[in-house]
């Protein structure tokens, strides 16, 4: 069993891998969407932290690539499979028939919900956690990262946000919109200094910030601005 499912608590762990889908078919069992949450942050700094260690001749807009790169919805749910989250992953009946044991946005959710639940199960201490998640990031090709750092639309768009606006930051305001819990859908605006800039519409929270991404870099080649 991988380090990153031993546990002392295990109702913890199962929290962690219990999807909304399975809480409603199930009366007093917790869902892990506030885990995911807090998964979500810890990888976000422990994977620019890891970029800025190894990589110390690195530009930051290339570290912002690189990141984003390590920790998309792809990679996520490969490190998933890697620790065997897949069918551990607590479904509902619905979504087990609709193929969510190899769903990537499922998979990736569920691989922050654990990351976070490690972290509070080993007293949050992040340095028990950093050299987990190091091990699974050394575990990339090199080639991987970079060409997937080059083509994601949400650094590209943040490229020209920073040109335009200097140390500004995108910011994603992600919504569900509809969907039954198997196949739910997403809308996604992009806003910079509270001006929104794209839409994007998905079944899964990355998936749709990326076409929000998409959809802000076209309408910006439309005006002539890139």
């Amino acid at each position: 069993m991988h380090e990153l499912l031993n546990f002392k608590d295990e109702k913890l762990l199962r929290q962690a891998l219990t999807h909304r889908s399975y809480t409603n078919e199930s009366f007093g069992e917790l869902h892990n969407e506030r885990l995911e949450f807090l998964g979500d942050a810890l990888l976000t700094f422990i994977s620019g932290e890891y970029l800025y260690c190894r990589y110390p001749e690195m530009a930051e807009d290339e570290m912002t690539r690189r990141r984003s790169a390590l920790v998309d919805e792809k990679q996520l749910a490969k490190f998933a499979m890697e620790v065997g989250l897949d069918f551990r992953m607590r479904l509902g009946r619905g979504m087990i028939q609709n193929g969510g044991f190899q769903s990537p946005n499922l998979l990736s959710s569920t691989f922050e919900a654990v990351v976070g639940a490690y972290y509070l199960d080993h007293d949050r201490k992040m340095e028990v956690l950093r050299p987990i998640i190091e091990e699974l990031f050394d575990s990339v090709p090199a080639t991987t990262v970079e060409i997937r750092s080059n083509i994601d639309s949400k650094n590209r768009f943040q490229e020209w946000v920073q040109t335009t606006f200097g140390s500004v930051l995108p910011k994603y305001v992600t919504e569900r919109i509809g969907g039954p819990d198997h196949a739910p859908e997403y809308l996604s605006t992009v806003f910079v200094n509270d001006k929104s800039y794209g839409k994007g519409k998905a079944c899964g929270k990355k998936e749709a910030e990326k076409k929000a991404a998409e959809n802000a870099l076209s309408e910006l080649k439309k005006q002539g601005l890139i």
